[in-house]
């Protein structure tokens, strides 16, 4: 157990290195300067071992030279296209970026293990540190594991945790199997014919199609949490021919967001919206191109990892619960646990805190200290005790 004397004594300079990234924040895929923070503190600081990965991620390595598991722990550190609101000194500096997320603070967290993994060495086996980029998209967890500076077959479990606003602050919150929805996003697109405004009749005009597959879209959602087979589409952009009066449109466009709690049950409905898709096109005359964008797999999370979780926390007597049904949102870390073992857990951050992407949202800093804690208690229990 990490004494809280002992975190005490860098609690200040955690919180002013999370102030620093909150004020300059990098979108996904552009968190150059971020990876680069990240590396300098980890060499000014830590013994871990940096390298690049993914282009704009990190990944710090501690070795026992024992024999043992390898662990891996996952941080991310991208930001969002939103403006801040906020008015507070360490405000963002950046026009419509923001960290409204807390990945600055979950990236804080785990420099606060790199610490804690050097002064408190593992006794075998080896952690492995990830400050992934490009969560918010979708892209970062492929792109690590395509990176051949990193192998998923060596991991033997993986952990990840999320700031909770809504609950307790400092409460860990898990759950047994899905913890995340899968997601995908999908644009459809749809080609007909333009016409005259006054004679629409003699071109074929997406609009009607459009119409009757977002109608599809309702009836086929089952917005039900509690239920197995939950299942949303959510309409995010249509958009049919321009702006010009005279004209009836002959190209439109519609994109979905799809979830569900698991993949099985994701497919089996698709199947039916495609097909309904194109025989909608078909009735319009219409030709259709369809492309799918921006997947998050689910988190299944595996059973001895959810264990090892809350025994952490009962070890440190940290409120935990159990979720009866995952969070309708998705996490690029859900790709992970579909390759190894491994669990994603959430830490609250108050009932009161602004909620995950809005404008007010910022990092709570009291919850670094439970976060450095959790994680560090869970390896102590794979390679220390």
């Amino acid at each position: 157990m990490l004494e809280k004397e002992y975190l005490a004594t860098r609690q200040g300079y955690r919180t002013a290195f999370r102030k620093t990234l909150h004020q300059h924040p990098e979108l996904s895929g552009q968190e150059v300067n971020t990876a680069k923070r990240i590396a300098q503190y980890l060499s000014a600081h830590t013994k871990a071992s940096v390298q690049s990965v993914a282009g704009t991620g990190v990944l710090a390595t501690f070795d026992s030279g024992v024999a043992g598991d390898t662990i891996l722990l996952r941080s991310d550190h991208d930001a969002l296209p939103i403006q801040e609101i906020n008015t507070f000194e360490h405000k963002s500096i950046i026009k419509n970026v923001s960290h409204k997320c807390g990945h600055d603070g979950h990236t804080t967290i785990m420099l606060g293990v790199a610490e804690a993994l050097t002064d408190f060495p593992i006794a075998r086996g080896k952690v492995m540190l990830l400050f992934q980029p490009s969560e918010e998209n979708g892209m970062g967890a492929k792109a690590v594991l395509a990176d051949e500076n990193f192998d998923i077959e060596k991991i033997d479990y993986a952990y990840a945790l999320h700031n909770l606003p809504g609950f307790a602050k400092n409460e860990i919150v898990y759950k047994h199997q899905s913890f995340t929805a899968h997601i995908k996003s999908l644009i459809i697109k749809l080609t007909g014919k333009t016409a005259h405004a006054a004679e629409p009749e003699k071109g074929h005009n997406p609009d009607l199609a459009i119409s009757e597959l977002i109608q599809y879209c309702h009836e086929l959602t089952n917005n039900i949490p509690a239920r197995d087979d939950f299942f949303l589409i959510t309409i995010v952009h249509v958009n049919v021919g321009d702006t010009a009066y005279g004209i009836s449109a002959g190209y439109g466009e519609l994109h979905l967001t799809i979830r569900a709690w698991d993949k099985n049950t994701f497919d089996k409905n698709c199947e039916q919206l495609l097909s309904r898709i194109n025989t909608t096109a078909n009735k319009y005359s219409l030709t259709t191109d369809m492309e799918w964008t921006q997947t998050f797999h689910a988190n299944q999370n595996n059973i001895t990892a959810v264990e090892n979780i809350k025994a952490a926390a009962d070890q440190l007597n940290i409120s935990n619960t159990e979720i009866a049904h995952p969070f309708k949102w998705g996490e690029d870390f859900g790709l992970f646990t579909q390759h190894c073992k491994g669990a994603m857990f959430g830490i609250g951050a108050g009932e009161s805190c602004p909620a995950l992407h809005n404008p007010d949202y910022d990092f709570p800093d009291d919850i670094t200290e439970t976060g450095i804690q959790i994680f560090y208690q869970i390896l102590k229990q794979h390679l220390i005790d």
